[in-house]
């Protein structure tokens, strides 16, 4: 670990619970929250590989009104204009992961610069970061819009790179998504998996260097380096 000058982190599901959407979900339909919230997520992230194939970008929120507007459709169950706005500001207030704050703090102690490199727009990001209360952690948070292409394409990475000023292999990348820690193995970042969910990994032909059950590890795992 001693070569790694920037740690960065996927967002969704690495850092912020996207699932935190279930109890607004089952407000709306009772019964229904973890299935939707699920479903949602499902498709989102399907949304956005799909559009990347097309060549057809859109804004991250656009993708998630998308998605949530088929999965009702699928699940037919009625959304109108209010419930599909309140849905959508719930997911601009995602909650952190527990451990997140904590690790966080004591990540700055390594004196690394801290970077979120996410699929979601400029404004998500930060909406989402900054209610929180984590935005004085980060250094850079970077968005996909700036490239038009979402992840795992490695014009993705790359911005992590170019605005860090940073090799791949001088880079720390932490996602808890399987799919994103492979494909920022295969551009050459050092990857850490959090494996929150004790899931097996993807079978895409690339491995994380590190796996971790919580973000409260990494600080450890950092603080091994020599000074």
């Amino acid at each position: 670990m001693a070569n790694i000058k920037a740690v960065v982190f996927d967002l969704y599901g690495t850092l912020f619970n996207v699932h935190s959407v279930v109890e607004h979900c089952e407000r709306h339909y009772p019964g229904r929250g973890a299935e939707i919230s699920h479903l949602w997520r499902h498709k989102q992230l399907e949304y956005t590989w799909l559009r990347s194939l097309m060549g057809q970008y859109v804004p991250f929120e656009q993708a998630t009104r998308d998605a949530l507007d088929y999965v009702t459709r699928h699940l037919s169950l009625d959304l109108d204009a209010a419930t599909a706005e309140a849905l959508h500001e719930a997911y601009l207030n995602l909650d952190p992961h527990p451990e997140v704050p904590q690790a966080l703090q004591a990540l700055q102690q390594t004196g690394l610069p801290l970077a979120v490199l996410s699929n979601g727009s400029a404004f998500s990001i930060r909406r989402v970061v900054e209610a929180a209360g984590l935005a004085p952690h980060f250094s850079h948070l970077l968005s996909v819009e700036s490239v038009g292409v979402y992840k795992p394409h490695p014009r993705v990475y790359e911005l992590a790179c170019h605005t860090l000023g940073a090799a791949p292999q001088d880079i720390l990348f932490v996602s808890s998504n399987g799919w994103d820690a492979a494909g920022a193995a295969h551009f050459g970042f050092e990857v850490c998996w959090v494996n929150r969910q004790g899931a097996a990994f993807e079978s895409l032909g690339a491995t994380p260097a590190h796996t971790l059950d919580s973000i409260a590890e990494l600080p450890a795992l950092l603080g091994t380096r020599p000074a």
